[in-house]
C-alpha cells in the first residue's frame, strides 16, 4: 500500500506543469544573460546555478576579467578564475560573453605609468594595449562570443573622461583598443558600454564615436546601455528614443548591460538633510542617522506597496525591450538573484536592495509572470 501511495505521489509530481524557462519567453527576439560572480563560477551556490541555467542563456562576468584582476601586473596573467568562468559557460550550454578589455577603473596599477609612476609614452600605450587585447582575446578566441572593448569613457556632458587613456592617446585610444579586438578575432562581437545613456550630450558624442569607426573601416557591433537604473530615473520614452537614435543613426544594435534597478531611494548629491548633499550629511553625526533613516526605510521589509511599483516599473521596461526587439540584440541583468546584487551595501554599508529579476529564494518576480507562462 505504502509503495502505491509513493507511486502514485512520483507521478502526480512528474505531470505537475512546470514553470516556463525564462529564456524561451524570449526566444527570436533577444538573448537573455546574467552577470555571475565568484560562488557560481566556482559552484559554490547550487541554488543560483540552478535558475541561472534554467532561464538564462548567456552569461557575463561580474569581475573576474577585468584587467586588475586577470592581471595583477603588466604582462602577468592569472588566468585561474578567468578560466573557469568559460568553461563555466561551456559546460551549462550558456553564451560566454566578456567583460571588459579597456576600463580607467579595476585597471592593472602600471598599465599606463612606468616604474616612477610616470604616464608613459603614446606609442608604448598602443602597443601594451595591443599586448593586452590580443592576449586576452587570442586566449579565449571561438569561445567568447562577444566583448565589451571599452566600458565608460564618456561622461555624462558628452566630455571624454580624463583617464590615463585619454590623457596618453585621446580619443584614439578607442579605435585603437577596437582595431586590436579585430585583428584579434575577426569573429569576435565587439561593443563600447557605458552608463547614463539616456543622457542626450553623452549619446550624442558616443554616436560620433561609432561614426568615425565605421569611417575608418573599424567593427563595432552594439552598443552597450549599462541599464543601472531606479525608481524615478531615466524617463522611459526618453530611454526608448535614446535605443532606436541608436539604430537609425548607425544601423548598429543595442545591449542591455547591466540591467538593474534599486527599490530603494535614489541616492544623490543634494539629499536635502538640513541642506546638506549625501556626503556632507554622512559624514556629519547629528545628520548621519537621519540620512541612514532616508535612504534604507525597509529594514522591516519592503511594503506591498512598493513592490508593486518596483515590478510595474520594470515590467514597463522589459516591454519597451521587446516593443524594440528589432534594435535590443542582448539583455543582460547585473546578477542571477537580489542577494547576490552589487547594490547591497553601496554606497551605504548594511542596506539590503531588491533590484534584480529573480529574488532572495530565487523565485522569478510577479513582473516576469506573464512572459514566463
Amino acid at each position: 500500500m505504502k509503495k502505491t501511495v509513493l507511486l502514485s505521489l512520483l507521478l502526480l509530481a512528474a505531470c505537475a506543469p512546470k514553470e516556463p524557462a525564462l529564456k524561451d519567453a524570449f526566444q527570436g527576439k533577444f538573448i537573455l544573460g546574467a552577470a555571475v560572480n565568484t560562488r557560481q563560477i566556482a559552484g559554490a551556490d547550487v541554488k543560483g546555478d540552478s535558475v541561472l541555467v534554467k532561464h538564462f542563456g548567456a552569461i557575463e562576468p561580474e569581475n573576474c576579467m577585468k584587467s586588475a584582476e586577470i592581471m595583477p601586473a603588466f604582462g602577468q596573467y592569472n588566468w585561474d578564475l578567468a578560466d573557469k568562468y568559460v568553461e563555466f559557460g561551456e559546460k551549462n550550454g550558456l553564451e560566454v560573453y566578456g567583460h571588459c578589455l579597456i576600463w580607467h577603473s579595476q585597471c592593472t596599477p602600471d598599465f599606463c605609468y612606468d616604474k616612477d609612476g610616470n604616464l608613459i609614452s603614446a606609442d608604448e600605450l598602443k602597443a601594451r594595449m595591443q599586448q593586452h587585447i590580443s592576449t586576452v582575446v587570442g586566449r579565449y578566441k571561438g569561445r567568447i562570443k562577444g566583448w565589451d572593448v571599452v566600458n565608460e569613457a564618456i561622461l555624462e556632458d558628452g566630455s571624454y573622461r580624463q583617464s590615463p587613456f585619454f590623457q596618453i592617446l585621446g580619443e584614439e585610444f578607442i579605435p585603437w583598443a577596437f582595431q586590436c579586438a579585430q585583428e584579434a578575432d575577426p569573429d569576435l562581437e565587439l561593443y563600447y558600454n557605458d552608463y547614463s545613456m539616456h543622457e542626450p550630450k553623452k549619446l550624442d558624442t558616443v554616436l560620433q564615436m561609432v561614426k568615425n569607426l565605421q569611417s575608418r573601416g573599424i567593427r563595432i557591433d552594439a552598443v552597450g546601455f549599462q541599464g543601472h537604473i531606479g525608481m524615478d530615473y531615466p524617463d522611459l520614452a526618453l530611454y526608448e528614443s535614446h535605443i532606436r537614435r541608436v539604430k537609425e543613426e548607425t544601423g548598429i544594435d543595442v545591449c542591455i548591460t547591466e540591467l538593474d534597478m534599486s527599490i530603494l531611494p535614489s541616492i544623490t548629491q543634494s539629499a536635502d538633510v538640513s541642506g546638506m548633499n549625501f556626503f556632507e550629511a554622512m559624514r556629519n553625526p547629528e545628520t548621519r542617522d537621519a540620512m541612514m533613516e532616508k535612504l534604507d526605510p525597509y529594514k522591516d521589509g519592503i511594503p506591498d506597496d512598493v513592490y508593486a511599483a518596483w515590478n510595474a516599473r520594470m515590467g514597463d521596461f522589459l516591454d519597451m525591450f521587446v516593443r524594440n526587439s528589432d534594435v535590443v540584440r542582448r539583455i543582460n541583468v547585473w546578477g542571477v538573484s537580489d542577494g547576490d546584487s552589487w547594490k547591497n551595501g553601496w554606497p551605504i554599508p548594511g542596506r539590503h536592495d531588491a533590484p534584480l529579476w529573480v529574488d532572495r529564494n530565487f523565485n522569478l518576480k510577479p513582473f516576469l509572470h506573464s512572459y514566463a507562462r
